[in-house]
């Protein structure tokens, strides 16, 4: 049997309708998440970051992160030590939004434990936000949790 040019043409344009239909569907199914839900809202208040960055750049030392089977410990330098710290601790995960945690701190013992059944085997930005004495400061640092 001998196929003319013209339905090889035809069943070449097919193929490429239906191929190109099938990354449509794939691509409308798959599932994403954006950085923050109120991204511009965050990055007008974002100047205030900086300066804790800055406070965070004075200190002896950055924070220091450590994690094991059971829990990650978050160290804080000695300037901290017997004074009331608060403020916010957030996982990031880049994977999947839903696997990001939250947690408050209030601590006077210079350091901070998180238990590790709440968060996943996966990398994480830590994004530390602290207030001492009336004064900001704020660390990222990145972390690989894994069994």
């Amino acid at each position: 049997m001998k196929i003319g040019w013209g339905w090889r043409i035809g069943i070449l344009y097919g193929g490429f309708v239906v191929g190109m239909g099938t990354l449509v569907v794939v691509s409308n199914s798959q599932h994403f998440d954006l950085v923050s839900k109120d991204y511009y809202g965050e990055e007008i208040a974002y100047q205030k970051v900086i300066d804790a960055e800055k406070n965070q750049a004075a200190l002896s030392r950055p924070l220091t992160i450590h994690a094991n089977g059971q829990s990650v410990t978050i160290d804080f330098p000695d300037e901290f030590k017997g004074k009331l710290l608060s403020g916010d601790l957030k996982f990031y995960s880049p994977v999947d939004a839903r696997w990001d945690r939250n947690f408050k701190i209030n601590a006077q013992n210079n350091s901070i434990t998180v238990s590790r059944n709440d968060l996943r085997n996966t990398r994480y930005t830590i994004k530390i936000s602290w207030t001492a004495d009336s004064k900001n400061y704020y660390q990222e640092s990145e972390i690989l949790l894994h069994a």
